[in-house]
């Protein structure tokens, strides 16, 4: 590859500006407000700390997801060297290098595991293992120092990997060298490896293990056909509000929206695949320990949301984006963007929350319902908005677009057929 020394986009506002620190402060002070709101209303009116816990987990793991599947993303094109995405790449790099802050927001899961709480992680209690000869036999790998080096060693990986990303991508702006595009490209196979590992490990440590006496082999490719979708939703939506700002108005075409439509309805059928596949094979084995799990995810209450997924997060969805025209408009495109996100959410909600209701035991009024409800919206309202400064904070860094790239000219001029 020969340096690109042009920057073929003369005119085009491809940086924040003046917009960065205004929107960084304005959602950091109300991510601040919504965190401590949920707090409040958590510890001091329900009273209720184990139900903070779970409820965070569920949203962190909502935004945690967007990263990891940024950081898919931005591999995957690197290791086949496609051209189409250059345009759209950046968003993806900078979605990715918000890890450092997300390792920060995963402190409230962490510390009370490491002070032995085991309202959020049952094999933390230590009376509950004794004489369970299943805990016991997982009791080496469940222990709270084993589960807080696993975490630091998560984010040590995806913190490095999306850092190198975005900085060489970043340098690349300046100095045009090709040579450090084949250094991404060389580093992505093992990156997809490392990546693999790591979803696979974490999403077995924060959310399988919520009832450790549970089994699949399938549960890590579930949260990753998940975070894909949700990653496609989000970069979809920044990607309309950059260019509502006056952003990459001309950079991102309807043909890059077309193909992260395409993507997008891809891995919705994925997720819907992998889903059926998890729930077919344990519903056919009829294995105690294996129903177990999704018993209580079925039954009562529970019946709606599971209904809603099927619907919500997969067959509508697979109908409204299946004509090509929905893919190509902006605005309809935006709209199921939106829409799996909100489903998304919901299905952090269905992996997590009913592992607390089944342990907790105790029918709570109306009112309790709607005052945890308040809980759930502040805290997925919370996160959301500290994390989208974090996003702000690195997209304020540099440019929103990788200006030279050596495949840039080829995005530009890319044409779905």
């Amino acid at each position: 590859m020969e340096p690109n020394t042009s920057i073929p986009l003369s005119g085009e506002r491809t940086t924040l500006g003046e917009l960065g620190p205004r929107a960084f402060r304005v959602l950091a002070g109300c991510g601040g407000l919504a965190l401590a709101v949920a707090a409040v209303l958590a510890l001091m009116v329900v009273g209720d700390a184990a139900y903070l816990l779970h409820s965070y987990l569920v949203s962190y793991c909502f935004w945690l997801s967007i990263s990891l599947g940024a950081l898919f993303f931005v591999a995957l094109q690197h290791v086949t060297r496609a051209g189409w995405s250059v345009a759209v790449r950046r968003l993806a790099e900078i979605l990715a290098g918000n890890t450092t802050l997300l390792a920060v927001l995963f402190l409230p899961v962490l510390l009370p595991v490491l002070f032995g709480d085991g309202s959020l992680s049952p094999w933390n209690d230590a009376q509950a293992v004794a004489g369970d000869p299943l805990l016991e036999h997982k009791a080496p790998s469940l222990t709270a120092p084993f589960f807080g080096v696993r975490a630091v060693g998560y984010f040590l990986v995806w913190g490095l990997l999306g850092r190198f990303y975005l900085r060489r991508s970043m340098e690349q702006d300046a100095s045009g060298e090709a040579a450090l595009t084949l250094r991404m490209e060389r580093l992505s196979p093992l990156a997809l490896i490392l990546f693999a590992a790591t979803v696979t490990f974490a999403s077995l440590d924060w959310l399988m293990s919520l009832e450790p006496r549970w089994f699949s082999t399938i549960f890590g490719v579930y949260y990753f056909s998940a975070a894909v979708v949700g990653f496609l939703g989000a970069i979809i939506l920044v990607a309309i509000f950059f260019q509502a700002a006056g952003r990459l108005t001309s950079s991102i075409t309807t043909e890059h929206y077309h193909d992260l439509g395409k993507l997008l309805f891809a891995f919705v059928i994925f997720w819907g695949y992998i889903a059926f596949s998890q729930y077919m094979l344990i519903w056919y084995a009829n294995i105690p320990e294996e129903t177990t799990w999704y018993l209580p995810r079925q039954s009562g209450a529970w019946t709606w949301l599971i209904l809603a997924l099927l619907f919500g997060h997969l067959l509508i969805p697979f109908l409204g984006m299946l004509p090509r025209e929905m893919k190509r408009r902006k605005l309809t495109l935006g709209f199921w963007a939106a829409w799996l996100l909100a489903f998304h959410w919901l299905d952090m909600y269905w992996l997590v929350m009913p592992s607390y209701w089944q342990r907790a035991g105790a029918e709570v009024g109306t009112t309790g319902v709607v005052l945890r409800l308040v809980v759930d919206v502040c805290l997925a309202a919370g996160l959301g908005t500290v994390y989208l400064s974090g996003v702000v904070w690195v997209a304020s860094r540099g440019s929103l677009v990788a200006l030279r790239d050596p495949r840039l000219e080829e995005s530009l001029a890319f044409e779905n057929t």
